[in-house]
């Protein structure tokens, strides 16, 4: 069974953990290197500070005791639109409906913050991401820095 937990500041080693294994394990996928976050980047304040953005929504998926996912909501750029951003599943729990729990979990925390919009950048590269965001309901909007703008209609009654 899959249970998320929603992060608060105090939780900063388990987000640590997961973020230095996402970025190892799939350095293309994030607009961060593992570099920028090790030797003088691996502070606690700093890692306090991410789990900390104003507005912000963590959360990590748990199996069999372990957490080996999380996602992360945070403001957009406009009113009205949550972003979807440090999305990632370790490979021992890839493919049992983790990934999709942690979006539906950022989904209904951008409706109960009264967003009418998801959205995401994927690298144009990176063809799982980008056939996972479409087979959950995510569209192409476009390109915004070399990467594929998505976004998605938040509705309540949404279920993948």
């Amino acid at each position: 069974m899959i249970e998320l937990r929603v992060l608060t500041a105090d939780d900063w080693p388990v987000w640590r953990e997961l973020r230095l294994a996402a970025l190892a394990d799939a350095p293309y996928a994030f607009g961060s290197r593992l570099a920028d976050w090790q030797g003088e980047g691996d502070r606690e304040e700093r890692w306090r500070a991410r789990l900390e953005i104003p507005g912000s929504y963590n959360v990590v998926a748990v199996l069999d005791g372990k957490a080996v996912g999380m996602a992360s909501g945070v403001p957009g750029p406009r009113a009205g639109v949550v972003e979807l951003i440090s999305l990632w599943v370790g490979a021992d729990a890839r493919g049992r409906g983790v990934a999709d729990r942690l979006v539906r979990a950022v989904e209904e925390w951008g409706l109960r913050a009264g967003a009418e919009v998801l959205r995401l950048n994927v690298a144009p590269d990176n063809a799982r991401a980008l056939s996972f965001y479409r087979r959950v309901g995510l569209t192409e909007a476009g390109e915004e820095d070399g990467e594929v703008a998505m976004e998605k209609a938040l509705r309540p009654a949404d279920r993948h």
